[in-house]
């Protein structure tokens, strides 16, 4: 999957009533920027009453995503998977970035956790952050529709 993180600008109404710009991120699995571009307008424009602009995209480096329909929150979390070289028996880290979707930062650890079981690499888990990332577009919710 290629994720792009698309920032969307739009006037939105707070809860005291003031309007406010806003501008919020959303992830998009597309194959290209364009392709991101489109797909974000489709998704946001029922959601969106006004005009909104697409104001950047850019390339997310996720290779994994643990969903969670409870939780409200994304986080984002730096897994260090360890291995062995064999001809220097030096131990190696290679960093993979994944999102977890949460409650709160307790459920984003288990959630990491659940969605790491059987895995047979050897891993740890360098961090854990909370993303200002408001929703997720994978592609098999387009096929869906």
């Amino acid at each position: 999957m290629n994720w792009f993180e698309c920032k969307i600008r739009y006037e939105k109404t707070m809860e005291n009533g003031m309007i406010k710009k806003v501008t919020e991120p959303y992830l998009v699995d597309a194959l290209s920027f364009t392709e991101a571009e489109a797909r974000i307008i489709k998704e946001m424009t029922p959601f969106i009453s006004g005009e909104f602009t697409v104001s950047n995209i850019t390339r997310a480096n996720i290779s994994e995503i643990f969903e969670d329909e409870t939780g409200d929150k994304w986080y984002k979390a730096k897994v260090l998977f360890v291995t062995i070289d064999e001809r220097s028996a030096a131990e190696k880290k290679t960093a993979s970035y994944m999102l977890i979707q949460a409650i709160d930062f307790k459920s984003a650890m288990a959630n990491l956790e659940e969605g790491m079981k059987g895995t047979m690499a050897d891993y740890t888990i360098a961090q854990i952050n909370e993303t200002a990332i408001m929703d997720i577009f994978p592609f098999a919710a387009v096929a869906e529709n």
